[in-house]
């Protein structure tokens, strides 16, 4: 469910620059005036082609890089301006978990998953308990005694999951969490992130290259390009609208872009603009029984993501002006976007 806009803000981002010095003289801006808002509850996605800055901010936001410039607030706390104790305790607020998992080898799933514990100094009993606890939620109880090598990459990061989950955070980082796993991993994992948000109330953002990601599990979206936000907001209003360049390439599909298809055309056409508001509708039968236009599809370009339908789809505009009317105003009574396009 989507977290509503009067949400309290979790995490803001103000202004933030992150240069590196380069070794043949000058510098380089992996971030440059970057600023968000991150609400309490919600899932939120980074996504970016590869150097587009996404794991340096979500590194800055619990200071394992050091901002150039800039604020990061996490509950109204700057970030930038505590000391090692007070970074200490923003950690266990704010966990993250890696690409790579991080597991210690040499220890058992237990052991690595008690080891957070045992550094805040909690009693043995009571992180065993806690241990038994995390790895049921991450539907690992059978693995306590295991060794990470005896897993397979989905099962690490559960554990890695699970060990985050320890310290009680409240934020969960997660930088580029499923890029190295299958497909299949990948959608238990999100799943397992989503239920870990929703039972735990846990706010989660995620840094990744890959659109399904994002079209999963998260509630709102900001693409990086070149160390800056090229636009962001909800995941259907950016994936509907998308104007940025970085968005187009990302996406693909948008419906507000024009298309190759379009100025290939031949005749006469309109456009209908699958938004994600429509679920399990057979809307272009329905049109033409409702409508009693036959219709001819020049191209459909459409993708289901969950229960909706995103995309767009040219059918040949009906000579008949009354046929048009009647065309146009059933698909937009059903929530669609309709527009007239013509020959180049």
């Amino acid at each position: 469910m989507p977290v509503e806009a009067s949400a309290p803000v979790q995490i803001e981002v103000q202004g933030l620059r992150k240069v590196f010095p380069l070794s043949t003289g000058g510098e380089f801006a992996a971030l440059d005036d970057i600023s968000l808002k991150i609400r309490k509850g919600e899932i939120y996605g980074i996504i970016g082609m590869s150097g587009a800055g996404k794991s340096t901010l979500i590194r800055c936001m619990n200071r394992l890089e050091t901002p150039t410039d800039g604020r990061i607030l996490i509950d109204g706390q700057d970030v930038l301006t505590m000391n090692e104790k007070q970074l200490n305790m923003m950690r266990r607020k704010v966990s993250m978990i890696f690409q790579q998992f991080n597991l210690q080898m040499q220890k058992t799933v237990g052991r690595n998953v008690r080891y957070p514990l045992e550094i805040a100094g909690v009693p043995k009993a009571k992180a065993n308990q806690r241990v038994k606890e995390l790895l049921k939620i991450v539907g690992l109880e059978a693995k306590e005694d295991a060794y990470p090598a005896q897993l397979s990459g989905g099962q690490k990061q559960r554990v890695a999951i699970a060990r985050a989950l320890a310290s009680n955070p409240e934020v969960l980082l997660c930088d580029e969490a499923t890029s190295a796993l299958d497909p299949m991993t990948t959608q238990s994992i999100l799943a397992l992130l989503q239920d870990i948000n929703k039972r735990l109330g846990i706010t989660v953002v995620i840094i990744t290259h890959e659109m399904a990601v994002i079209r999963q599990v998260c509630t709102r979206v900001a693409i990086l390009d070149g160390g800056k936000i090229a636009e962001e907001g909800t995941v259907d209003e950016v994936f509907v609208h998308t104007r940025s360049a970085a968005g187009k390439r990302l996406f693909g599909i948008i419906a507000d872009q024009e298309t190759p298809r379009e100025e290939m055309l031949h005749v006469p056409a309109l456009r209908i603009v699958f938004d994600g508001s429509n679920a399990q509708k057979p809307i272009i039968a329905s049109m033409i029984r409702e409508s009693g236009a036959d219709v001819n599809i020049l191209s459909a370009d459409i993708k289901r993501i969950g229960e909706k339908s995103y995309g767009q789809m040219l059918i040949e505009m009906p000579d008949d002006l009354e046929d048009r009317k009647k065309v146009t105003k059933y698909l937009e009574g059903q929530g669609l976007t309709v527009k007239e396009v013509y020959p180049q």
